[in-house]
């Protein structure tokens, strides 16, 4: 079958909630993947993060074939053999006490929310339900409805309610906001150090520290959304530690399951996780042996290829040769890492037509906010494959419309 024929299948036996650049991956490798016709391209997107390891690390693949031939699933109804290891792994690894594992990067948000209300009505004695948490405007934290309830993007959100209440929405980067926001029933702060589908806005520097001064200050807990950033994106393992502003509460997802399997998680210390009892919260799959083998190994391959290092040297060269590109199109580059954003200026429309140029000379990126040009490859990218790929971005940025 062709390309179109696949396209077509899709278009007649799916929902229509995705606009997908026009290519057909067939397979991967690396930084690369070949289509159904055998062209080939390199990723410059990650699954949004998800393939910082690359497309099939063969440790993190070796891991899961190995526990695919013993047992895949015991629910939590039963203890397994991997789970323990795969927290104590994780755990010392992030710096925390405890971790609650779940399945999808909003699943963990949702984790992460219903710890912290729990926290504030039986630690720091807000009168039961009347809590509220402060979010950041221009947001992504998913698509549940608590998640779009303290969305700003309208889209998100419309068709789609009655919302959860107990959010308070202030301007991302503000931190005299959030002070102004915080009342006696405020039980926490959620924020992402780096709004990545939100632009890839990064926040004044200092901000994150200041939110952890803020936090203390007022007995509330800071939550990181790091699903996007955590794991060696933006040059180190989180990106809290640029700013040493460590939270109460660190959610991650997608890159911890290696690019092979969703695996997600919360982490806190106890004194925060302890307010969770059996039968609070609970998932079916979540810690599963499976998704702990591959959790095991790809935060085994981060540590023995130093990827968060690489993440931060090649985002410099990337960063400073996009930014070497002359071009009229483009308002500003961006980025921390290999998180790296190219905002088009709105007079010339919207980015996805230089996304769509860009996958026919085989370089694969996505527009995220209507401008911008997202670049975020696996952190295993050479100096040779990008340079590879800023030829052919050079090139449509700077041919005419």
């Amino acid at each position: 079958m062709l390309s179109r024929s696949f396209m077509e299948l899709e278009d007649t036996y799916g929902a229509h909630n995705y606009k997908p650049i026009p290519v057909v991956i067939e397979r991967g490798e690396g930084v690369w993947v070949w289509d159904v016709e055998g062209r080939r391209y390199i990723d410059m997107l990650s699954s949004y993060s998800a393939l910082n390891h690359g497309h099939r690390h063969p440790k993190i693949l070796k891991a899961l074939k190995m526990q695919l031939e013993r047992v895949t699933l015991t629910s939590r109804a039963f203890y397994n053999d991997m789970l323990g290891r795969f927290e104590k792994k994780l755990a010392e690894t992030a710096g925390y006490d405890k971790v609650l594992p779940m399945n999808t990067g909003v699943e963990a948000v949702e984790t992460a929310l219903k710890i912290a209300r729990k926290w504030g009505y039986h630690k720091k004695g807000v009168p039961k339900y009347e809590g509220n948490i402060i979010a950041a405007s221009g947001n992504f934290h998913g698509r549940t409805i608590t998640a779009i309830s303290f969305s700003t993007e309208p889209q998100y959100k419309n068709g789609f309610g009655p919302f959860t209440p107990g959010f308070k929405i202030v301007p991302y980067g503000d931190a005299k906001a959030v002070e102004g926001a915080i009342d006696e029933k405020t039980i926490a702060m959620i924020v992402e150090p780096i709004q990545g589908e939100g632009g890839v806005v990064l926040p004044p520097e200092g901000y994150l520290k200041q939110l952890r001064e803020i936090a203390d200050q007022n007995g509330i807990l800071l939550i990181f959304d790091e699903i996007q950033t955590g794991l060696g994106r933006t040059g180190k393992l989180f990106a809290w530690q640029w700013e040493d502003a460590r939270p109460d509460i660190l959610v991650l997802g997608k890159a911890l399951g290696g690019g092979v399997y969703p695996v997600s998680a919360v982490l806190a210390d106890n004194s925060v996780m302890e307010v969770m009892t059996p039968g609070d919260h609970g998932s079916t799959f979540g810690g599963n042996p499976l998704a702990a083998a591959v959790g095991i190994a790809a935060l085994e391959v981060l540590e023995e290829e130093e990827l968060p290092a690489r993440a931060r040297e090649q985002g410099e060269y990337f960063i400073a040769k996009l930014r070497e590109i002359k071009s009229e199109y483009v308002k500003e580059v961006r980025g921390k890492g290999l998180l790296i954003g190219v905002e088009i200026k709105p007079e010339y429309g919207s980015a996805r037509r230089f996304c769509e140029k860009l996958a026919k000379l085989g370089v694969l990126s996505k527009e995220t906010h209507e401008q911008v040009i997202r670049f975020a490859p696996p952190l295993v990218i050479k100096c040779e494959e990008i340079d590879w790929a800023l030829e052919r971005i050079e090139r449509v940025l700077a041919e005419a419309l």
